[in-house]
C-alpha cells in the first residue's frame, strides 16, 4: 500500500485521466515527496533517483507512434464453400524488419455482391427478387497468434478487418506505476512479429429468392485483401525524474 492506496489503484492511468484529474496529480506529487523522504530511493553518491530501489517502482509515461507496413495485398475470387489460402508470406520480404517492434497484424477484407438472376426481361423487375447476404470469413495466422472474423455483404460494397495483437495495448499513451522492465515486457514484442504469416479466406454464398419463372444464383465472391504489420515505436519517460533534478 502506498499513501493509503493499493498498487493496483495507481498502477495505470491514461494521459487524459492524469491531465484532467486533479486528485491524481496531487497523488503523484504526494508520492514524489514520499519518495524524497526515503534515501533508499536515491543513489547515495549522485543523489539521483534509483529505479532499482523501492522495488524498481516509478511513474512512467509511455508514448509512441503506430505505423502499418504492407506485407501483401491482392484480389481473389473465392468459390462458395471453398477456402483460399496464401501461406508464403514472411517478414524476410520487409527491409529492416529485424529492427522493427512488430506488435500485431491487421488484415482488411473488401468485397461486393455479384449475385445474378435469370429468366429474361421480366425478371429484371420485382419478380427478380433480392440478393441474399453472403458471409466472408478471414483467418490470419502467425505462429501461436491467430485471429478470425467474419463480415457480410448485405450492404455491399462492404469490408471488415481481422486483427491479432501480441502486446499490451492498454499501456499505450498511459502513465504507469510499475518497474520499467515490466512496461518493456508489455509493449516490446522482442522479435515475436518476425517470421511467416498466412491468410485463409472463406466465402459462404447464399442466393436470394425470386418470383415465378425467375431464379437467382451466387457461386462466390471476389475478395480484395490487404495484410499489414503493426509496428509500435515507443518511448518510456520517468514522470518523477525531472522533478528531482
Amino acid at each position: 500500500m502506498l499513501i493509503g492506496l493499493t498498487q493496483e489503484e495507481v498502477k495505470m492511468w491514461t494521459m487524459d485521466e492524469f491531465k484532467r484529474d486533479r486528485d491524481k496529480q496531487i497523488l503523484a506529487v504526494g508520492i514524489v515527496f514520499f519518495l524524497l523522504a526515503f534515501p533508499l530511493y536515491f543513489n547515495s553518491t549522485a543523489g539521483e533517483a534509483s529505479s532499482s530501489s523501492f522495488g524498481g517502482m516509478d511513474f512512467y509515461e509511455v508514448s509512441g507512434e503506430t505505423s502499418f507496413i504492407e506485407l501483401d495485398s491482392g484480389m481473389e475470387y473465392v468459390t462458395s464453400g471453398d477456402t483460399w489460402t496464401i501461406d508464403d508470406l514472411s517478414t524476410d520480404s520487409i527491409d529492416n524488419a529485424d529492427d522493427m517492434n512488430i506488435v500485431g497484424v491487421l488484415v482488411t477484407l473488401s468485397y461486393g455482391e455479384d449475385e445474378t438472376n435469370s429468366g429474361g426481361p421480366p425478371c429484371a423487375g420485382p419478380l427478380g427478387g433480392q440478393a441474399a447476404a453472403d458471409t466472408i470469413s478471414g483467418t490470419v495466422m502467425h505462429g501461436q497468434y491467430n485471429a478470425s472474423d467474419s463480415g457480410t455483404n448485405d450492404d455491399a460494397p462492404a469490408s471488415h478487418t481481422v486483427e491479432s495483437l501480441w502486446y499490451n495495448e492498454s499501456m499505450v499513451d498511459a502513465i504507469l506505476f510499475m518497474p520499467e522492465s515490466e512496461i518493456i515486457a508489455g509493449i516490446d514484442a522482442d522479435g515475436a512479429g518476425l517470421g511467416s504469416y498466412s491468410l485463409d479466406i472463406t466465402v459462404d454464398a447464399e442466393a436470394g429468392s425470386a418470383g415465378p419463372g425467375c431464379s437467382r444464383s451466387d457461386n462466390g465472391e471476389e475478395v480484395s485483401y490487404k495484410i499489414e504489420l503493426i509496428v509500435y515505436d515507443y518511448t518510456i519517460t520517468s514522470v518523477l525524474e525531472p522533478l528531482m533534478e
